[in-house]
């Protein structure tokens, strides 16, 4: 027996030291060199690039299996600028064999040397990607079947039960983008990754590292284990992301069925960093313009975002923008026609800091006015939309709103603004809107209640004019059509009423001009700025196509009655109205302490918006008085030479007496 066993091991030992003699003599006689042809043919046959290997293949079987090879270069595709797409400087790659038999993978090293990958898109837009890969005519219809079936693959397990890395590396990597279309140009050097303490039962270590317009950008943290069924299960990670010496990123989390199923459940933080000196630092200019040259400047964020390819949601975000601070929460699911909800509070934010700066007006003459672009309302079809907005002090366009409220439910097309509160200059604002866009040309409609506001600060702060006091009323209903300005103008249409009480038009006098001709209407200055003080405003109007229409507009003060009515052009911009005066019995009324005198005379008010003018409606005038005789006031007018007896100056008489002559035939 013991003659049996030792012979056995003599055989055994004899046939070991034979195989590892082959593995160290096969290396020396066989010639690989020679297959390198074959190989260079293969790769170019699937790929359809040219394909070439310029050093040495190298060959090792024994202690380590090991292949290493040398200037590499696979081709790029005709019609583009760089001569090649791909290249490798060197490769090198061993791994223990006799593990191999065992389901052990044992790898010694792995180390990439200087590859360099192009990605080019010519002026077509076609990339030198297309056509790289032709599909298996085998596989397609399987594969289109299965996934007609709704069939999943299954989970696989790997062809071993170990895995051990000893290094693995890429170094002194090159990725380049061009843009031929647009000339843009992206380039990372210094490319470097590598992975440490690799195995299936522990967390793998990952370095990563490069440079981006000259500035670093590095990742590293560490995955796992990543357990023995690949893909399968949970896999924690834990990564930390630096770029551009700017941002500063964590991660932490997991990751469940990587490769299948591709839950994450992970906590997201994103240091305060600047977007400004973000974008300066990658050689970009900024991609907006804001008023307000210091706006975006200071950025931060954190969550939790919990998701699958088919849905994601975020929980506990909190945003950090310049001066403003905010909480929100985000949920979404199907991404082809997205059904998102969501919930944002912010404590303050001034808008006008992030709108466009006013536009400088230029040169209409010989300036061919471009035709507006088409929105393409169809992702806004497919969106369903459930979400709420609350913001604690906001400004827009100067005017101030606090405690905002806005609730938007949305779905085929049809979205609704309903409600929309807010405090308004010591008021209440209550809003319902829609917004259709099933059309091509998208249709709006408002009902807008507003209840209690101090019209002078809102209007100074709105308009930067001091033009009217009083606590506003206003309730309306408007609908429109389009999306640029000249088109909703021209569609406007609906009714209203605006109410004034206890206030003044500021800058018109209108008391003045309907009781003193000369005085109001140029001839002679106040020392005091003009005003009209009144107990009641009130206007109500329709709307037809941007015409706005009011025939029992009224003001009402201690010692004037006012009827209003005319029409404002939206489109062009030009007022066509008709004041309407009646004098009561008191000479004083609201802050208004100047002894008035004369005859109540109408007053046109015409031009434009922006350049109103006001004339006394004569030519009524002289129509009343030669209809039902002339009165006593204008009879002690007409007399010549009539003066003021405590001033010795020249009365109305005086001016309205000239005009009745401008009036007579031939003046």
């Amino acid at each position: 027996m013991k003659k049996v066993i030792k012979w056995l091991a003599i055989v055994g030992g004899a046939l070991v030291v034979l195989f590892i003699a082959t593995l160290l003599i096969i290396p020396m006689f066989v010639d690989v060199q020679k297959y390198k042809p074959e190989i260079e043919n293969q790769v170019k046959k699937a790929t359809g690039r040219s394909f070439t290997i310029g050093g040495e293949l190298r060959l090792s079987l024994f202690p380590w299996a090991g292949l290493s090879i040398s200037d590499v270069r696979l081709g790029n595709a005709p019609g583009f600028k760089e001569k090649d797409m791909l290249s490798v400087k060197s490769f090198d790659v061993r791994m223990k064999l006799i593990p191999l038999l065992f389901r052990d993978v044992q790898l010694q090293r792995f180390i990439l040397e200087g590859p360099r990958v192009v990605l080019e898109k010519n002026k077509e837009g076609r990339t030198n990607l297309e056509g790289m890969w032709k599909p298996s005519e085998k596989a397609g219809p399987k594969a289109s079947e299965e996934k007609a079936e709704g069939k999943e693959e299954s989970p696989w397990e790997l062809p071993f039960k170990a895995l051990t890395v000893g290094e693995f590396s890429i170094n002194n990597g090159n990725f380049l983008y061009l843009d031929h279309a647009t000339g843009g140009k992206q380039e990372i050097t210094n490319l470097s990754l590598r992975v440490r303490e690799v195995s299936l039962d522990q967390p793998i270590r990952l370095v990563f590292s490069a440079m981006m317009a000259g500035k670093p950008l590095s990742l590293e943290g560490q995955l796992g284990p990543l357990g023995q069924e690949l893909g399968k299960g949970r896999v924690p990670l834990d990564f930390s992301v630096k770029a551009f010496k700017e941002v500063e990123m964590d991660v932490k989390g997991s990751i469940v069925d990587l490769l299948w199923g591709q839950q994450f459940d992970l906590s997201i933080r994103v240091a305060a960093f600047s977007p400004r000196r973000l974008m300066s630092a990658m050689g970009q200019a900024f991609p907006v313009t804001t008023a307000d040259p210091q706006a975006l400047d200071r950025v931060a964020l954190r969550g939790s975002v919990k998701g699958n390819p088919r849905s994601l949601s975020i929980s506990d975000g909190a945003l950090d923008l310049d001066d403003s601070k905010g909480t929100f929460s985000l949920k979404a699911k199907d991404f082809s026609k997205p059904d998102l909800g969501f919930d944002f509070k912010l404590d303050r934010i001034d808008l006008d800091r992030y709108l466009p700066p006013p536009a400088k007006e230029k040169a209409s003459g010989g300036v061919k006015k471009e035709e507006p672009r088409k929105t393409d309302y169809g992702p806004l079809r497919k969106m369903a939309l459930d979400g709420g907005i609350q913001i604690g002090s906001l400004t827009i366009k100067n005017a101030k709103v606090q405690d905002l409220h806005v609730k938007v439910l949305g779905k085929n097309g049809v979205f609704n603004l309903d409600p929309v509160t807010a405090r308004l200059y010591q008021g209440n604002l209550s809003t319902k809107a829609s917004v259709d866009v099933t059309g091509d040309i998208p249709k709006t409609s408002v009902n807008l209640d507003v209840k209690g506001v101090q019209a002078g600060p809102m209007v100074r702060d709105l308009l930067q004019k001091d033009i009217i006091e009083g606590v506003a009323e206003a309730e309306t209903v408007i609908a429109m059509k389009g999306d640029e300005a000249d088109m909703i103008k021209k569609s406007l249409s609906g009714k209203g009423q605006i109410l004034f009480q206890d206030g003044a038009i500021k800058g018109v006098d209108l008391a003045g001009m309907v009781r003193n001709v000369k005085t109001a209407f140029g001839a002679a200055k106040d020392a005091e700025k003009p005003r009209t003080d009144f107990s009641e405003l009130k206007a109500p109007y329709s709307i037809t196509d941007g015409l706005v229409s009011t025939t029992q507009t009224s003001l009402v003060s201690p010692f004037l009655r006012v009827l209003a009515a005319g029409k404002a052009n939206l489109v062009n911009e030009t007022l066509d109205f008709r004041v309407e005066p009646k004098f009561v019995g008191t000479m004083k009324g609201q802050g208004d302490a100047v002894e008035r005198a004369g005859i109540a005379v109408p007053v046109l008010v015409s031009g434009t918006f922006s350049s109103p003018s006001f004339q006394p409606d004569l030519k009524n005038i002289l129509e009343k008085t030669l209809k039902q005789g002339v009165l006593p006031e204008v009879q002690k007018m007409i007399q010549p030479g009539a003066k003021d007896q405590q001033t010795q100056q020249p009365t109305p008489a005086d001016a309205l007496k000239g005009l009745l002559k401008g009036l007579a035939p031939g003046q």
